[in-house]
């Protein structure tokens, strides 16, 4: 056992009389060693109930024969921190989890772990450990959130956004708001729609890193406790056949969570995370790699926000594994995946029904015929820019404007409040990519603001900084290159027409090629934002969005 390292000898006799202090028997010593990562915190509400989740872990690992030990991982609040300076600190946090996970988990030479996130950069930032770390690795979530009810209709997280941007407008009172902001949120758990956090938790599904229903068992059911207790046994299974994380988070499982992604219509922070994850085993994935997966996925689900079906809905209809039995069907899943069940994707999903063909589509009677995700690329994104095309209205599909240009998200959120843009319009907000935010913030204020006030089939945004899964309409983020870096979206100027076509996969700029370089000449960086603490090494380090904002490290490809 790995754990030896740190335990056996006359060497380890210190280490030894530390665990004792810790309480531990000599039999529990000399048992493996599973390290059980916890979220849990009192900020977030998707990790309120992870003390639960983890009691639960540790009893699976105790009964299997484990010794379960506990540590914490860090944890943002995306809603929490929306629209103000604390949402340069929600991407970052992904390498933070990373990293710290990392150092935890080797310092003590675990055997072994239990992954318990739940919101948006715990996910990923935990694959991406376990990728690091490679001992056996199972991941339970915390779950997602029940729908909130208003007038006996389900609603979710956006709609008290949008609700925010309708009140600006004047078309929803003080008290319709009180409303939303009562009643939107009924329960702990990660929002209830197919926003970042439940995305990434159902790809943990199909990569094989999580056990069946982690990604839609609600988080107030008492099944999510039998989960997180099979979770425990399954990893001391995998501890027993020596299976690891990279041999399940493998190229061909990599491809089936980007396929699986464009069927369910996942947030496109799924294109910064997967890109992230994939660097970690070691392949190379550029975002456009994407287009050729959704042009032959079709899209059979409409989780809100771009449909009026939720977590919940998904989870009695089938869930993840329902979803991936249609593709499988017609040649579109990679069966032969190893799994941390220790069977292939293949048997797992034998036997999985689709149960409600209303919230999951047969593959004969898709939404659409193409995925949920596009990347547009052209001279306004050479290295690319992503979409959520399964929540754009068709009258938007195909878009050309003027420019209404930006340079942060506060003053766009001015202008749209302030009644300033107009149909038609495109609004463009630059310098907030990874290196120029720093931090890449989600800009789901602006988006909602410009759907509550009714401009949502009429107005694009393009931001070189990303937009939260809750985000709706013509929202086209990770422009890149960034503007901080001098990418195209730096030069372009107030009143400039933009060409959007998304069936066509194109984004660009209506200014000559002449123009263009007589602008870039003129061009010059902006000073930082921030130049001092961990943002700052932060923005030294990232990459643009279309490489999944990793930090470069020497040795990196470019």
């Amino acid at each position: 056992m790995q754990s030896d390292n740190m335990k056996c000898g006359m060497q380890q006799a210190p280490a030894r009389s530390l665990l004792n202090a810790l309480g531990y028997t000599p039999e529990e010593i000399k048992k493996p060693m599973v390290g059980i990562v916890s979220s849990y915190n009192e900020i977030v509400p998707g990790h309120m109930n992870i003390d639960k989740i983890v009691d639960a872990v540790r009893m699976g690992v105790a009964e299997a024969g484990g010794t379960p030990v506990v540590f914490p991982a860090i944890a943002v609040c995306d809603g929490i921190a929306m629209g103000h300076i604390g949402m340069k600190y929600s991407l970052v946090t992904r390498d933070l989890i990373a990293d710290s996970t990392e150092c935890m988990a080797i310092a003590h030479q675990f055997d072994a772990l239990v992954m318990v996130p739940n919101c948006d950069k715990n996910v990923p930032g935990l694959l991406m450990a376990a990728a690091r770390i490679n001992v056996p690795t199972v991941f339970v979530s915390g779950g997602p959130m029940l729908a909130g009810r208003i007038d006996g209709k389900k609603r979710s997280l956006s709609s008290i956004f949008e609700a925010v941007g309708a009140h600006a407008a004047g078309k929803m009172s003080e008290e319709e708001v009180a409303v939303y902001e009562e009643k939107i949120c009924p329960t702990c758990g990660s929002c209830s729609g197919m926003y970042t956090a439940n995305s990434m938790n159902c790809l943990t599904e199909v990569l094989g890193m999580g056990l069946r229903g982690n990604g839609t068992i609600p988080a107030v059911y008492s099944e999510r406790l039998r989960l997180a207790k099979r979770a425990g046994y399954a990893v001391m299974d995998m501890l027993a056949k020596n299976i690891r994380p990279r041999d399940i988070m493998t190229k061909e499982a990599i491809e089936n969570a980007l396929t699986v992604d464009m069927a369910l219509g996942c947030s496109t922070n799924s294109m910064l995370h997967l890109p992230a994850i994939a660097h970690e085993v070691g392949f190379d994935f550029d975002i456009s790699y994407a287009n050729p997966i959704s042009e032959k996925t079709p899209n059979l689900c409409h989780l809100a926000p771009a449909g009026p079906t939720y977590m919940e809905d998904l989870n009695e209809a089938g869930g993840v594994y329902a979803v991936m039995k249609e593709l499988a069907d017609i040649g579109l899943i990679n069966t032969d995946c190893i799994t941390v069940t220790g069977k292939t994707v293949g048997e797992n999903i034998k036997n999985a029904v689709n149960l409600n063909p209303e919230v999951i589509r047969p593959v004969d009677n898709p939404y659409s015929k193409t995925g949920g995700l596009a990347v547009l690329k052209g001279n306004l994104a050479p290295d690319g820019s992503v979409v959520k095309r399964s929540a754009v209205v068709d009258e938007m599909m195909v878009h050309k404007g003027p420019a209404r240009v930006f340079d942060s998200e506060e003053d766009a959120i001015s202008a749209i409040k302030g009644g300033k843009i107009n149909e038609g319009d495109v609004v463009v907000i630059r310098y907030e990519g990874p290196k120029g935010g720093p931090g890449m913030r989600e800009m789901l204020n602006p988006t909602s603001a410009i759907a509550g006030m009714g401009l949502g089939s009429s107005v694009a945004l393009i931001t070189d900084g990303r937009f939260s899964g809750a985000s709706r309409g013509a929202s086209i983020g990770h422009v890149s290159p960034e503007a901080a870096v001098g990418g195209p979206i730096a030069l372009v100027e107030e009143g400039d027409m933009i060409s959007i076509d998304i069936p066509g996969l194109k984004l660009d700029l209506l200014v000559s090629d002449e123009e263009l370089e007589k602008r870039r000449a003129a061009w010059t960086p902006r000073k930082p934002k921030v130049e001092s603490g961990y943002l700052a090494r932060y923005a030294s380090m990232v990459t643009s969005g279309n490489r999944g904002a990793i930090l470069e490290i020497p040795g990196d490809k470019p």
